[in-house]
């Protein structure tokens, strides 16, 4: 800990550092294929996470622009419709009713953590201030943390402050 001398906090990037989105995403398409009979290849599946998550950057920044508000799950959904609407992944699209697409947008709050991610945050957290910064919500913020047992001593979402990455 050395290196981290007169270090009093730390601010962590949430997606892609404290919780692995990509397999989270991808396990939790893979299960709804399965559990509608699907036949879609792993690879698919990924793909289709990496599009989630590509295609809703832009989106999010186009919500940014429009109503000056963060990413919530209206938004997640939009993405996700607009996905499954689309001639690639009309066919799973047209299985999932309205309550299973619903209970798949949230898995964005049941991400899994990187298997160091917890231990590391736990060892950081003995002698500083550890917390995360993100564009999403403060609930989707809190929700993954209590799912992947992040231990975060605050949560701070864009919103908080009208300003949002890679704005700030």
């Amino acid at each position: 800990m050395s290196a981290l001398k007169g270090v009093q906090v730390l601010l962590f990037d949430v997606f892609g550092t404290g919780v692995d989105w990509q397999n989270s995403i991808t396990k939790a398409l893979e299960d709804f294929g399965k559990q509608y009979s699907l036949e879609v290849s792993v690879e698919e599946w990924q793909g289709s996470a990496d599009e989630w998550r590509i295609l809703g950057e832009l989106i999010i920044w186009e919500w940014i622009a429009q109503s000056g508000g963060g990413l919530n799950n209206a938004v997640h959904q939009k993405i996700l419709d607009q996905i499954l609407s689309s001639s690639k992944w009309l066919h799973v699209g047209k299985v999932l009713n309205e309550e299973s697409r619903a209970h798949l947008n949230l898995t964005w709050r049941r991400m899994s953590g990187f298997h160091d991610a917890v231990p590391g945050l736990y060892a950081l957290k003995k002698n500083i201030i550890i917390a995360a910064l993100s564009n999403v919500n403060m609930r989707l913020l809190v929700d993954m943390a209590k799912h992947a047992n992040l231990p975060w001593d605050a949560v701070f979402s864009s919103s908080l402050f009208n300003l949002y990455k890679p704005c700030v």
